[in-house]
Order: C-alpha cells, then sequence, then structure tokens
C-alpha cells in the first residue's frame, strides 16, 4: 500500500494508544518531508499552486502520537521541551546546508535543500520546504508549511507564517529569488511571485488588500483564492486615508502595501546576492 494511504489511514484513527509499526510509519513518512519526497503545497501542470491535505493532516498527526519529553542536552543553560515526534533535525557536512553556530534550529519533518544559508539565531518548523540557495537571515522565521522557492532572501527578522489547520488551507508560498526585506511578514496563505521584493517592513495579509500604483490595480484575496503579489513587483510600506468624517477629523489612516515599481536592472543590482557569501 503507497505511504500517503497508509498514514492517511493512521491520522483517521481515533487517538490512542499506538504501536511501534505506526511510530515506524510516522517516521518514515517524516523522513519523505525531510527529502522533500512530499510536499504542503506544490504546483499542478498548469503552474497552479495546490495545497496537499493529506499531507499537512499527517504532520498534525505527528502531535497527536507525540509525547513531551525533556530535550535538553547535559550541558545546556536552558531547558527544552517539546514532542518527541519532532525533535530538532540533524544535518552533516554531505547535506551541503550552512547552519552557522549561534543558536538556530529546524524542526523535524522540514525541507532543507543544499546551499541553503541559515544566520543565527532563526527557526523553520515541521513541513516547511526550503529550497537551494535560500538564506534565512537573524532572527527570521519560516513558519509551518510555508514553502520558499530558490535564491530567496528572508532578511533579519522576516517572519514567514505558517499554518496547519485547517488542513486544506494553503500555506504561505515565496517563489524563486524573492526579496523578503528585514522585519517584513507574510501571512495567512499570501503568495509572493517570482523576482518579487518586500521592502523593510512590509506586511503581506490575506486580508490586505495591496495598491498597483504602475498597473493602476488593486490585490486582495477572493474567496478560496489567495492573495498574489505579481512577479517582479516592488512593494513598500504605505497608508490610505480613512473617509469618515471622524477618522478625517482625527487625521486617521490604515497600513497599505503599494507597489511603486516592477524590477528592473537597478533593482538587481541593489538586490543582488553575494554569492561567496555561500
Amino acid at each position: 500500500m503507497p505511504l500517503r494511504d497508509q498514514i492517511e489511514q493512521l491520522a483517521a484513527r481515533e487517538g490512542g494508544n499506538y504501536s511501534d509499526a505506526d511510530f515506524a510509519l510516522f517516521n518514515e513518512f517524516k523522513a519523505a518531508l525531510n527529502r522533500g519526497e512530499i510536499r504542503a503545497a506544490e504546483r499542478d501542470k498548469n503552474g497552479k499552486w495546490q495545497t496537499n491535505a493529506w499531507v499537512k493532516r499527517s504532520i498534525l498527526l505527528g502531535f497527536r502520537m507525540g509525547a513531551i519529553v525533556e530535550m535538553t542536552s547535559s550541558d545546556a543553560p536552558l531547558q527544552f521541551l517539546d514532542k518527541n515526534t519532532y525533535p530538532i533535525q540533524r544535518f552533516s557536512a554531505n547535506d551541503r546546508v550552512r547552519i552557522v553556530p549561534g543558536g538556530s534550529s529546524i524542526r523535524d519533518g522540514a525541507y532543507i535543500a543544499p546551499g541553503v544559508v541559515c544566520m543565527p539565531p532563526m527557526f523553520v518548523n515541521a513541513g516547511a520546504y526550503v529550497d537551494e540557495g535560500t538564506m534565512i537571515d537573524s532572527h527570521a522565521l519560516v513558519g509551518s508549511c510555508a514553502q520558499i522557492g530558490k535564491r530567496v532572501h528572508i532578511s533579519a527578522a522576516a517572519q514567514i507564517g505558517g499554518v496547519l489547520e485547517p488542513a486544506g488551507a494553503m500555506p504561505v508560498i515565496i517563489e524563486d529569488d524573492v526579496i523578503v526585506g528585514g522585519n517584513c511578514g507574510v501571512y495567512e496563505g499570501a503568495i509572493v511571485r517570482e523576482r518579487a521584493v518586500l521592502a523593510s517592513g512590509t506586511i503581506i495579509t490575506g486580508s490586505t488588500p495591496v495598491f498597483d500604483l504602475i498597473r493602476d490595480q488593486i490585490y486582495r484575496r477572493d474567496g478560496d483564492a489567495p492573495l498574489e503579489i505579481p512577479a517582479g513587483a516592488v512593494v513598500v510600506p504605505g497608508s490610505r486615508a480613512i473617509n469618515t468624517d471622524k477618522a478625517r477629523e482625527w487625521g486617521l489612516s490604515l497600513y497599505a502595501p503599494v507597489i511603486v515599481k516592477y524590477r528592473d536592472d537597478k533593482t538587481d543590482a541593489s538586490t543582488q546576492l553575494e554569492e561567496a557569501l555561500r
């Protein structure tokens, strides 16, 4: 029986006692996540992103199966306790992943491709997929099931939100060659298309409209269709006035991400990733 069918049958069972065979099956599933062979979301043959709800349900299964155990090393000054089904993932030099010393951690069940650089401290949660050549900078988060493309720069203190429930919900997608500036946040299943640039401090959520000054459009989430930042867009933090009497009296405005240009040679030069760092 295929792994998917077996793990779905296990996930559909009522919680209770789990056998050694059940844990072996879950570990087989988690190993496939670690290898990048299965993903919480992926493109279909038409290039559209689709959620693999069965993968997310199976990740949740691991929390149900797990027991809280001591995870503190003998010489550590701080104590750590977590589910034994999701320990910190271990790497070897053969994986060609750089995890610079200083307090970073990557949870088991996340795919980290060769050439990824992790600057301390950063965290990658279970179900995430981080593709080749990406840099995750200091104090950055890659949340559960987030999908990060090739050669992405997730700058210092940027937050890529995670989502496990509901199982059918789209995780955050960051496509190839995207620059996510410092202190940015991308949440609620938003999709940032290839080569887009989010300037420092830009916040993208599923419920936040994005104003495109170049194409005279406003982008919003439409029902089940996620909010998408167009390919090559350069997005900066902005504001829009609230047009009620009291808001005008008080001079109030709301936060609004604004697309001020699309990538050109000047943008590429200013955002060029230094290959020597890799």
